[in-house]
């Protein structure tokens, strides 16, 4: 999506050599019309698959995946990273390191919202070093669910997340891929 690079180079702060700040595009603000773009996109990606809800983690990851849903026609699950105080006791769970926020977090499903009869999209913002997805992927094998793919807006491909998925058999699409963001400059893979 070279729209998508642009607006990056355009807008996005290299904090270190591992972080890059998307404020303004997927973390804190989000621009409706990009979104939904991103989220033809995503859809375009997977027509070909059997799609019966998209899934993501809270909180980055639900404007895209929204976006996709919608084009879909499905509806949207998120993983919520707290419990509270209507949580099911016996929801799904996970612990997961998080790379950004440098602690290690929850991933909650609720049961009812997830089934062996589902097949789902997993769609989310960036992966790093996949830890969180390998996380919600624990929980969509324990619902008994079917993954169909995995749909990330930005890969930073030189941390190992979307390579040990891909390692792991499943179907990683994603939008733009980061190479590098040594010496304060975003180079792209491709």
């Amino acid at each position: 999506m070279d729209i998508l690079k642009e607006r990056i180079l355009k807008e996005a702060s290299v904090i270190n050599s591992g972080v890059l700040k998307l404020d303004s595009l997927l973390n804190h603000g989000v621009d409706p019309q990009l979104t939904m773009e991103m989220g033809k996109e995503f859809a375009a990606k997977f027509a070909g698959e059997t799609i019966t809800k998209v899934i993501t983690v809270e909180s980055s990851g639900i404007p895209v995946a929204f976006a996709t849903a919608l084009v879909l026609g499905v509806p949207l699950v998120f993983a919520r990273r707290k419990k509270t105080l209507l949580g099911e006791p016996d929801a799904y769970c996970e612990r997961v390191p998080s790379f950004t926020k440098g602690i290690v977090t929850d991933l909650i499903v609720s049961r009812h919202l997830i089934s062996s009869e589902d097949s789902l999209l997993f769609i989310d913002d960036i992966i790093a070093n996949g830890d969180a997805a390998r996380g919600l992927i624990k929980i969509i094998e324990q619902s008994g669910a079917t993954l169909k793919g995995i749909g990330i807006v930005l890969e930073k491909s030189f941390q190992a997340g979307g390579r040990t998925l891909r390692e792991l058999g499943y179907r990683v699409e994603t939008l733009v891929k980061i190479q590098s963001l040594d010496d304060n400059t975003i180079t792209f893979a491709d």
